[in-house]
């Protein structure tokens, strides 16, 4: 069995020159370190609100540095450099509406602004790709709402195996 590697991109101007701390990468690796029980690997980048460079980065994640999971934060609202989702969806072959859908259903019992959020997620060769939002206690929500389907989603498209302690994050395998 092969180690997983997880990719965490975090997509900021200011965090990519160093004007802030990136604490919205740093808290999913964070989560991924609570949750995961299987042995991982973490390919950590930060990065500019560049269509062209997140795309070219999320290539090299999957294709290059074999990540079955990749989790993005940022860049996912309506301003005009938010182009997180538009970079996801061109580099994918399947999009996975359903992730999107029940991260805004969780997120808007929270706060009425999460309509404006367009986070989605996408499936490149054998790995899954998931936006989501930038603030830390959102992106538990979010996680805490879709990691019970990731590990099954891959397992269906062939990624490393990971799985999680049920304890914390219970994922579902339909049994055989």
């Amino acid at each position: 069995m092969r180690k997983a590697v997880i990719g965490v991109l975090t997509i900021s101007d200011r965090a990519s020159k160093g004007v802030y701390e990136d604490i919205s990468g740093k808290a999913i690796i964070e989560y991924l370190n609570d949750v995961l029980i299987t042995p991982f690997d973490i390919d950590y980048r930060v990065i500019p609100d560049e269509l062209e460079l997140i795309k070219e980065t999320l290539i090299d994640m999957v294709d290059n540095r074999g990540c079955s999971l990749i989790l993005t934060t940022g860049g996912t609202g309506p301003a005009k450099r938010d182009v997180t989702p538009e970079a996801t969806e061109s580099v994918c072959e399947k999009m996975m509406p359903g992730f999107g859908e029940l991260m805004r259903q969780v997120s808007l019992q929270q706060v009425p602004t999460a309509i404006l959020s367009r986070q989605t997620a996408g499936i490149r060769g054998s790995c899954l790709i998931v936006n989501l939002p930038g603030k830390p206690q959102s992106i538990k929500l979010c996680l805490d709402a879709v990691f019970p389907a990731i590990p099954y989603c891959i397992d269906l498209i062939e990624g490393a195996f990971i799985d999680t302690d049920p304890s914390k994050v219970k994922t579902f395998r339909p049994k055989k």
